[in-house]
């Protein structure tokens, strides 16, 4: 695993707290490399044909393979070290962050306050915003005080403990500056089947800390990028690592399903691994908040991995262990919805819809596929994408 990338807000690491997150790190790579493939053989070999002379079929839906399978020890096994992993990770970036509250937080107002304004992006947090009940219920992916939690003023703990935290659960695939899901959408998406795309205004709807969105500061210079987010902690360390990168970005504090943006504001609006972190009824309005932002022509394009619809039941049971065991709340319901229905509800016409697969590596970057524990996110080296022009 290569270094991450260094910049002003990168927490810094002591030789045991590096090596301690290194072990946990390749943990989570053994199991996925080691002990997840073993599972389909389980269920091929043993817990499926059990189904079947029971029941007098095979199973016809994830969650009968799940019960099934949660007998097994193999599973059993897998499931527990994934989630133990998952806290270990989580444990030991927040011993290493409590350590450098008082730096952060000083390395924070430092590079903000070097930065010229409007030249290096903005930053809004309204003194007034309440972050939604569904958004506080769970500490999302076991992070401890999920994103939005503050301690003090100016907190930006959580984008600390995300931006480190995201390298670690990948094993670094999403590459060095964890933005490998943008460049994917970028070069793998946008470019090749909308080349004469030249967006002035782009919107992010679910930015955390940007890692996503400063790829397009570069391949679309001329746009003003806006990235928003219901998180403070995320945005306020967002912005200072924007503008350490040398990366103009306007972050806000605001929800993806009622903008304070005024109607026609975007030419492009992008979201990467993003509906599943909010519920169903909040992805309809969130639509309905695109097609009233985009320009009329505009594109909304959302990168998630892979719809329930579009993969065999086994695949589909491994997927859903984020929400039975992560703490990923909306990550099954959202996998079942149908979002040509949703987008046609919100008024795109089912011609300016599009839904495809596209590949997780690009060979241009030198980025690899993210292979997240063998099954997870982007699965077998693709992500989907769905797409609307207005």
């Amino acid at each position: 695993m290569k270094p991450q990338h260094p910049h002003a807000m990168l927490p810094q690491l002591t030789h045991d707290e590096r090596a301690r997150q290194t072990f946990i790190s390749s943990l989570q790579a053994y199991i996925g490399q080691h002990l997840s493939p073993g599972l389909h053989q389980v269920y091929e070999e043993r817990v499926k044909p059990e189904f079947e002379q029971q029941h007098q079929r095979p199973p016809q839906q994830r969650h009968e393979i799940r019960r099934a399978m949660q007998e097994e020890s193999t599973y059993q096994w897998w499931s527990a070290l994934r989630r133990t992993t998952q806290e270990l990770m989580w444990d030991a970036l927040l011993t290493s962050a409590d350590f450098q509250l008082d730096d952060l937080a000083a390395r924070y107002h430092q590079v903000v306050a070097a930065a010229p304004a409007p030249a290096m992006g903005s930053l809004t947090i309204p003194p007034d915003f309440t972050v939604p009940a569904y958004q506080k219920a769970v500490d999302i992916h076991c992070m401890p005080g999920s994103y939005h939690s503050e301690a003090s003023t100016d907190d930006v703990t959580a984008g600390a403990l995300y931006d480190r935290g995201v390298y670690l659960y990948t094993q670094g695939r999403l590459g060095t500056l964890n933005d490998a899901l943008g460049q994917v959408l970028i070069h793998n998406y946008l470019q090749p089947r909308h080349p004469a795309l030249n967006p002035s205004r782009i919107l992010e709807l679910g930015c955390s800390v940007g890692h996503s969105l400063l790829p397009y500061v570069d391949t679309y210079p001329a746009a003003e990028i806006h990235g928003i987010d219901v998180a403070a902690p995320m945005l306020r360390y967002g912005h200072a690592r924007a503008v350490a990168l040398g990366k103009p970005v306007h972050f806000s504090q605001q929800q993806a399903e009622q903008t304070t943006f005024a109607e026609q504001s975007f030419d492009l609006i992008v979201s990467h691994i993003f509906l599943h972190e909010i519920p169903s009824f909040a992805v309809h309005r969130c639509f309905k908040e695109c097609y009233r932002l985009l320009t009329p022509g505009g594109l909304m394009v959302h990168l998630e991995a892979p719809f329930y619809q579009d993969i065999d039941l086994f695949r589909a049971f491994l997927l859903d262990w984020e929400t039975a065991n992560n703490n990923e709340p909306f990550w099954s319901e959202v996998r079942d919805l149908d979002l040509s229905a949703i987008a046609t509800t919100a008024g795109f016409t089912p011609e300016s819809q599009e839904r495809t697969v596209v590949s997780a590596q690009i060979p241009a970057q030198g980025l690899p596929m993210p292979q997240l524990q063998g099954q997870g996110m982007g699965g077998r080296g693709t992500w989907h994408i769905f797409a609307a022009r207005k």
